[in-house]
């Protein structure tokens, strides 16, 4: 009895050191690994790369897995300076992944040791291209870019130059494809391929940034005045143009007035002449008319009146008490 329990123990122990010894040799590689074996360290053979279940040596290999999807890097903002001296804050990322595991394992081991040459490699690339370029070819897109402009404010645009950006030669695309290849060839020694870099963000340094918005603020105030001096002169030539014009009408008008006038005057003197023309007593009696039609213009209450006896006037006077008495 007791020999049978010990036969029974022994094959429980034995098929449990099978088990752990089975445990030990084999392992799955998933569909998002790829799998580096090392034999005291050292790698032994060629990377797994493909999904499925695989064997080692126990105890003595060991599986070191890696990863296999589309890795990001993303930086941490930093400030460094353009072409043209303006000191601006960098954000960029980039997408990897690892194409040469047993390189990537000899060089960096984890993923951690990776993210770190990123940091150095991807930050020294942009600030070498950031300090090659201008601002200006670092925020612009790409050069080809037409700004959109208020129909309303096109002629005074036109009139003040304005609505133009600035001439670029590159642009921010371009700029981005400069790092990434420079990058490119530095990590890919380490088994590593760059497949994307892009800017997050670019800033303005804190310290400068005051300095920035006071003179875009200038800036403005000096396109502001301009457009108020040219408002204030076209409204002067305005007012010219009203003042000239008025003045044109005015004074044809009064020719126009004085012409119509006259001609009246011309035809009322042809009827008066018509008129009183017809006969000796008919000059006499117009003669007289206007004569009397003249003394209450000439006499009035307080007049005291001195006449030579021999004027048309006492003429008529004389004649006129004469006729009375």
């Amino acid at each position: 009895m007791n020999k049978v329990n010990l036969l029974t123990a022994s094959g429980i122990v034995l098929m449990a050191v099978i088990v752990w010894v089975l445990n030990s040799a084999l392992y799955a590689v998933g569909e998002v690994e790829q799998v580096v074996v090392t034999q005291f360290g050292k790698p032994v053979g060629e990377p797994i790369v493909t999904a499925g279940l695989q064997y080692k040596i126990p105890f003595i290999q060991q599986v070191n897995p890696i990863e296999k999807r589309v890795l990001e890097w993303d930086g941490n903002p930093s400030d460094m300076p353009t072409k043209d001296k303006l000191y601006i804050s960098v954000d960029l990322f980039a997408r990897w992944r690892i194409v040469d595991p047993l390189q990537y394992f000899l060089r960096l081991r984890d993923e951690r040791s990776a993210q770190s040459r990123l940091d150095d490699i991807l930050g020294s690339e942009t600030r070498n291209a950031v300090a090659k370029h201008e601002l200006i070819e670092i925020i612009r897109t790409t050069k080809d870019r037409v700004p959109q402009r208020d129909e309303l404010l096109s002629d005074a645009e036109k009139i003040l130059n304005m609505g133009t950006l600035v001439p670029i030669s590159k642009g921010r695309k371009v700029v981005e494809n400069e790092i990434f290849h420079s990058a490119a060839e530095k990590v890919g020694v380490f088994g590593i391929e760059l497949l994307d870099i892009r800017f997050k963000r670019i800033n303005y340094n804190a310290s400068v940034r005051p300095k920035i918005y006071d003179r875009m603020v200038s800036e403005r105030r000096q396109i502001a005045e301009r457009f108020l001096s040219e408002g204030h002169g076209e409204a002067a030539r305005i007012r010219g143009n009203r003042e000239r014009d008025l003045n044109k009408i005015q004074s044809e008008a009064y020719q126009q007035v004085e012409e119509i006038r006259g001609q009246a005057d011309a035809i009322a003197a042809q009827i008066y002449s018509d008129a009183y023309n017809q006969s000796a007593e008919a000059v006499k009696f117009y003669e007289f008319t206007r004569t009397m039609a003249a003394l209450p213009s000439i006499v009035n209450d307080g007049t005291t009146l001195i006449l030579s006896t021999e004027s048309d006037m006492f003429q008529y006077l004389k004649t006129s008490s004469s006729e009375k008495n």
